[in-house]
């Protein structure tokens, strides 16, 4: 990766992004919440921010969602 495209992802970063480590400590609480229907994304800006930023987050968040779907049913 150039510095460039490094600069750039950086510069489009959400500022309510909040960081890896806080999104990893909430993430079963809002991945709880957007299993029961909850407006997850409206009660944690921040971490959906984070999410839509960082795929290894993301792809955890998609791997607790399917677990806590599976378990519902």
């Amino acid at each position: 990766m150039n510095g460039g495209s490094e600069l750039g992802r950086f510069l489009q970063t959400d500022p309510r992004d909040v960081g890896c480590a806080q999104a990893m400590e909430m993430l079963h609480i809002y991945a709880e919440l957007t299993a029961a229907g909850e407006p997850a994304e409206q009660r944690y800006p921040g971490i959906a921010a984070h999410l839509r930023a960082c795929g290894p987050c993301d792809e955890d968040f998609e791997g607790l969602l399917a677990a806590l779907q599976d378990q519902a049913h």
